[in-house]
């Protein structure tokens, strides 16, 4: 993914393909292998992903640690999976995905373990990606996309000054009907509103 540069000065755990962004108390790095065992309490909760598409990565095979010793391979060409870390503890995934050079945007999608939710993980994994994209990349616009129903990550989205700009797009997500979605977009300072509403 273009974007997504290699960091020049990665943490010793990183993979050299992917940056390592360290927040206050919030990292997003790479994944290994040792967090093959934390996996499973992410992808087998079906309340993590009751708003989220079918057809994400991590969800398409059983075996975790096949998930984790190809996710820089196969998974790379479309998206960038991070692992959110709350020190040591694989807490969630973070996603890049959806790049369009011509536009210089790119969406963005997170997801946590049950028992991390509602401690502000969240928002500060949103905030490093987010400062990232805008600072570091050449990413201009950035998007992202929830179901109406889900208010949680309506209010992350917010917080991270992501505005509304589609309550009502339908999507295919991978479900029998295609889903009503709100979409979410937020800009780099110097793009115009004319830029970020007609692309």
């Amino acid at each position: 993914m273009e974007p997504i540069k290699e960091d020049d000065r990665p943490c010793k755990n990183c993979s050299r393909r992917s940056p390592c962004l360290k927040g206050e108390r919030v990292t997003l790095k790479a994944l290994t292998a040792v967090d093959k065992d934390a996996l499973p309490e992410l992808t087998e909760n079906k309340k993590v992903y009751r708003y989220l598409p079918t057809f994400l990565y991590e969800q398409q095979y059983a075996d975790k640690a096949y998930v984790i010793a190809h996710l820089y391979d196969e998974c790379i060409k479309d998206s960038l999976i991070l692992g959110v870390y709350l020190g040591d503890a694989f807490c969630g995934l973070a996603e890049f995905y959806g790049y369009r050079p011509h536009l210089l945007k790119v969406s963005v999608g997170y997801r946590l373990i049950e028992r991390y939710w509602g401690k502000g993980i969240a928002t500060e994994t949103l905030r490093l990606m987010t400062d990232y994209l805008l600072n570091e990349t050449d990413v201009k616009v950035i998007t992202a996309s929830t179901m109406v129903e889900n208010t949680a990550s309506a209010n992350v989205l917010e917080k991270n000054g992501f505005k509304p700009f589609s309550y009502t797009l339908l999507e295919k997500w991978g479900y029998a009907k295609p889903i009503l979605t709100k979409k979410w977009i937020k800009t780099a300072a110097d793009e115009t509103i004319q830029y970020r509403f007609h692309s």
